[in-house]
């Protein structure tokens, strides 16, 4: 089992793609924080990202594109000196039409967000830079410029299926940007992460994950390096920031965790299939890793998934106006 892969999975990771805009002449548009992870591409023209917090804009040509990992706000522009717009207005009167602004249509961009579970800042984007600029001159950016251009096909398209389809596409997407943002730059993400880029600590969390139930020991996990002991365990902890069995401890509690949320097993068979012996052995792990209990975790999720139905199901003011 590949981690990345994994983490993404238990995640829940999924894509909302929104219409993109087009814009023209001196113009400059406002992004209030987003929920999740940003994404755009310039699909045609060129443009400025200013991200709150970065001392510079960024300079986007046609083609590149951007993930934002931090619900940050921030500014599209031709130029640093035009007064910015809102978006939110824009994209209201364009009434399900694609949001313009300035005179003409010079650039066109198109984008979306990625949504996570909760547990999505602590066990991918804390270990993240606050962006992720993917330049269309990048040779390595193949992958993402294709699936970004069958992304534009698909939205432009509309054949049947077509929003599933870039959905998926875009999902794919970011695993391409996260691959080459490693490969790029290591040393810009951190924790399990930067483990990846490490070819000797990348063999033991790709052992782990695989299987997480095993009673691993650091020289089983060794081995998968071709490492000794010592070794393993101090590039582990230098990379990671744990050591190899803290963290398949925490991966454990994390697999647990999500069975306890969406499912009724029951603790003695969620304890098995996470590498523990008995019911008593999670629930000491858990309580140590959480600071609950498993079924008090269980209770508390519970009840605030039926808090999210009722607001979900209760009707909003933008609604009620038809917003």
């Amino acid at each position: 089992m590949d981690p990345l892969e994994d983490v993404l999975a238990l995640l829940g990771t999924r894509a909302h793609l929104s219409t993109g805009m087009t814009a023209g002449g001196s113009w400059a548009v406002r992004f209030e924080p987003p929920d999740g992870v940003k994404f755009n591409t310039v699909r045609r023209g060129r443009c400025l990202l200013g991200v709150e917090g970065l001392t510079a804009p960024i300079p986007l040509a046609e083609g590149d594109c951007f993930l934002l990992t931090h619900p940050v706000a921030f500014t599209l522009s031709s130029d640093p000196h035009t007064v910015p717009v809102d978006a939110e207005p824009l994209w209201s009167a364009a009434r399900g039409r694609l949001p313009h602004v300035g005179d003409g249509v010079d650039t066109l961009i198109i984008g979306g967000r990625f949504s996570f579970g909760d547990r999505a800042r602590e066990l991918l984007l804390d270990g993240l830079p606050p962006v992720i600029h993917v330049p269309a001159e990048t040779g390595e950016a193949s992958a993402v410029r294709w699936a970004l251009g069958q992304i534009d096909a698909e939205l432009r398209g509309r054949p049947i299926g077509s929003t599933l389809v870039a959905e998926h596409l875009a999902v794919v997407m970011l695993i391409h940007v996260l691959r080459l943002h490693l490969a790029r730059e290591p040393r810009a993400v951190s924790g399990w992460l930067a483990g990846l880029a490490d070819p000797v600590v990348a063999a033991a969390l790709r052992s782990m994950h695989a299987r997480p139930a095993h009673p691993w020991t650091v020289a089983e996990l060794a081995r998968a390096g071709a490492v000794s002991r010592s070794t393993l365990a101090a590039r582990f902890k230098d990379t990671v920031g744990l050591g190899p069995l803290d963290y398949l401890a925490r991966w454990r509690i994390e697999l647990a965790s999500r069975r306890l949320r969406i499912g009724d097993d029951t603790l003695a068979t969620i304890a098995l299939a996470v590498g523990y012996g008995s019911e008593s052995a999670l629930s000491t792990a858990f309580k140590r890793i959480t600071g609950l209990s498993p079924r008090e975790y269980r209770r508390r999720r519970a009840g605030t998934a039926l808090v999210s139905a009722a607001v979900a199901a209760s009707p909003s003011p933008a609604s009620q106006a038809g917003g």
